[in-house]
């Protein structure tokens, strides 16, 4: 594993709050030149450690301001069973978030969409197209008081 210096930290944490600074607005936030502040982020890309820059968008206003929260429960836990069940969830545009859990429920998933009638369509969707489940049990926010993509770096 790379081990993040402070300059690494500081260049991570400023394009976390606006992937689309200039290099050299960066680097003087940074105290670096343009050029070993372009090699740094390069270097951070090529590790894997930037995976990709984001836009953040505002859900209400593009009308997906409804947010669920899907546990599911199976009794079938084959490899080739996850394989096919994990591909067809992530092929769901409506889920923001998707994870393999410890305790009682066996995987959650956050889904982003208009309304509870089109929570509804998806939910019929994923339980006629996924066999297996055993229990599926959704909740919903009622509001939503964070929300980030910055790390704590």
């Amino acid at each position: 594993m790379y081990e993040l210096n402070k300059i690494d930290k500081q260049i991570l944490r400023e394009l976390q709050k606006d992937a689309s600074i200039s290099i050299t607005e960066l680097a003087e936030k940074v105290n670096l030149t343009t050029t070993p502040c372009w090699r740094r982020i390069h270097r951070l890309e090529e590790l894997g450690i930037i995976r990709n820059r984001i836009v953040s968008i505002d859900a209400d206003k593009v009308d997906l301001g409804f947010i669920g929260f899907v546990q599911i429960k199976t009794s079938n836990h084959s490899a080739q069973w996850y394989h096919q069940f994990s591909k067809t969830i992530i092929d769901y545009p409506e889920v923001m978030a998707f994870y393999r859990m410890a305790g009682e429920y066996d995987y959650l998933m956050q889904v982003r969409v208009k309304d509870m009638h089109a929570f509804d369509i998806f939910y019929k969707k994923l339980v006629r197209e996924v066999e297996g489940l055993t229990d599926v049990t959704s909740t919903f926010a009622m509001e939503e008081l964070k929300y980030t993509h910055e790390l704590p770096i």
